[in-house]
C-alpha cells in the first residue's frame, strides 16, 4: 500500500487540486466525499464556509458550491457531503463519477455563515435536509475545543432515515453537556417507531425545543420555502432579526451589500470590455454583467451562484470602473485591491479585466 505523505506545517490553498480519498453513503442519494490535499497541506477554514468544485461533466467543466461538512478543528481532511436531486447535473455526476484516487479543481474556501463571525454564547441551529451540512461543522468545531456550549440543533427532514449525521450527533451530545438535538420529520418510516416531533418547522416546535430561543443567536440553512417559514415564525415571536443569519445558494431575499448610488446602469449606453489576458475586446450594454459579456465573447469564467455570495467569479479589474451589488461574496479589502465579482458587476464605459 502507498504511504500517504505526512501532513506539512503549510495550509492548502486553491492553487492545489483536492484528492478525493474515501467516499461514504449517508442516506439515499447522500454521500460525504473525503479530499485530501496531495502534498500533505493541511486545510484551514471557518466552521460553516463553502468551496466550489470544479466538475468536469461531459460538455465542459461545471462549477457548483457545496458547504464543508467537516471542522477546521480536524485539518488533515476536508469532507463535503452532498444530495443529488433528480434534475441534479454536478451533484449526480460526483456520485455516479467520484471516487478515491480522482483529483479535483477546487475555489475557495469562502462565506461567511459561521458562528465565529458572530460570536455568541447561546446558539440555536435550525436546518432541513442537506442544510445540516454547515451545523455539522460547527458543532463538530465545538465539540473539538473541549468546552461546553450551549447550543440546540433543530434539523428538519423528510422521514427519520433520511436524518444525515444523526448518529455522529447524537455520539457527541452523549459525548458532552451543552449540545441539545430534536428531529422533526413529516412522516416516519414504515415499520420503525418515531418518537420525536413530527410535521413541518412551526412556532410550537420552535417553542418545545427551544424555549429560550429569544435568547439565542440562529443559524438557519435548508431549501429556501423552509428558510422562509423560520424567518417568518421568528419575525411573528417578535425575535430579534438581526441575530438571524442564514446560507443560501439562491438569490437571497434579504438587503445586498455594498450597492452603489451614484451610478445606474443604462440599457441604452455601451460599456466596452477588455479581457487584456485572452487579448479580447467586447462591446455590451451597461446592463450587461461582466461574467455574461465574457460568455458572449466566448470566454469562460468559473463562476458558481452568480448573484455575488459565493465569490467564485472574483476577477482582477485593472482599468475602468463597474457597478457592483454583491451579496457578502467579496470583501472590502479585495475590492480596494481592484478585484470585483463579474457576475454582478456591470461596466461603465470602458473596463480592462486580467481574463
Amino acid at each position: 500500500m502507498k504511504a500517504r505523505a505526512q501532513p506539512a506545517l503549510a495550509f492548502w490553498s486553491d492553487d492545489e487540486p483536492l484528492e478525493c480519498v474515501a467516499r461514504l453513503p449517508e442516506a439515499r442519494d447522500v454521500v460525504t466525499f473525503t479530499f485530501q490535499a496531495p502534498s500533505g497541506a493541511l486545510f484551514a477554514f471557518r466552521p460553516g464556509q463553502f468551496l466550489t468544485l470544479e466538475l468536469p461533466v461531459a460538455g465542459g467543466p461545471l462549477h457548483r458550491t457545496y458547504t464543508i461538512s467537516s471542522s477546521p478543528s480536524r485539518p488533515t481532511s476536508l469532507t463535503i457531503t452532498v444530495k443529488a436531486q433528480e434534475a441534479s447535473l454536478g451533484t449526480r455526476w460526483m456520485l455516479e463519477n467520484l471516487h478515491p484516487g480522482a483529483r479535483l479543481r477546487a475555489i475557495g474556501p469562502g462565506g461567511r455563515f459561521s458562528c465565529l463571525e458572530t460570536p455568541a454564547k447561546k446558539h440555536l441551529f435550525i436546518s432541513a435536509g442537506s442544510g445540516i451540512t454547515p451545523m455539522m461543522s460547527m458543532l463538530t468545531h465545538m465539540y473539538d475545543g473541549g468546552r461546553d456550549p450551549d447550543v440546540v440543533l433543530i434539523a428538519c427532514a423528510r422521514r427519520p432515515s433520511e436524518i444525515i449525521f444523526r448518529d455522529r450527533l447524537e455520539h457527541m451530545a452523549s459525548r458532552i453537556t451543552g449540545i441539545e438535538l430534536a428531529w422533526v420529520v413529516e412522516e416516519p418510516d414504515p415499520y420503525r417507531p418515531w418518537t420525536g416531533y413530527r410535521g413541518r418547522f412551526n412556532q410550537l416546535i420552535l417553542g418545545l425545543a427551544a424555549a429560550d430561543y429569544l435568547e439565542r443567536d440562529v443559524y438557519c440553512c435548508g431549501p429556501e420555502p423552509f428558510m422562509t417559514a423560520v424567518r417568518e415564525a421568528l419575525a411573528g415571536l417578535g425575535y430579534d432579526m438581526a441575530r438571524y443569519h442564514q446560507e443560501s445558494f439562491t438569490a437571497p431575499l434579504l438587503q445586498t451589500e455594498d450597492v452603489p448610488e451614484d451610478v445606474t446602469p443604462d440599457e441604452a449606453i455601451t460599456a466596452q470590455i477588455e479581457f487584456a489576458a485572452s487579448g479580447v475586446t467586447h462591446d455590451c450594454a451597461q446592463t450587461d454583467t461582466v461574467l455574461a459579456a465574457a460568455r458572449a465573447a466566448g470566454l469562460n469564467i468559473a463562476s458558481g451562484c452568480t448573484f455575488g455570495v459565493c465569490g467564485t467569479c472574483k476577477i482582477r479589474k485593472t482599468a475602468g470602473e463597474v457597478h457592483m451589488v454583491h451579496n457578502g461574496g467579496i470583501t472590502e479589502e479585495d475590492i480596494e485591491d481592484g478585484w470585483i465579482l463579474a457576475c454582478c458587476s456591470n461596466p461603465i464605459g470602458r473596463v480592462s479585466v486580467d481574463v
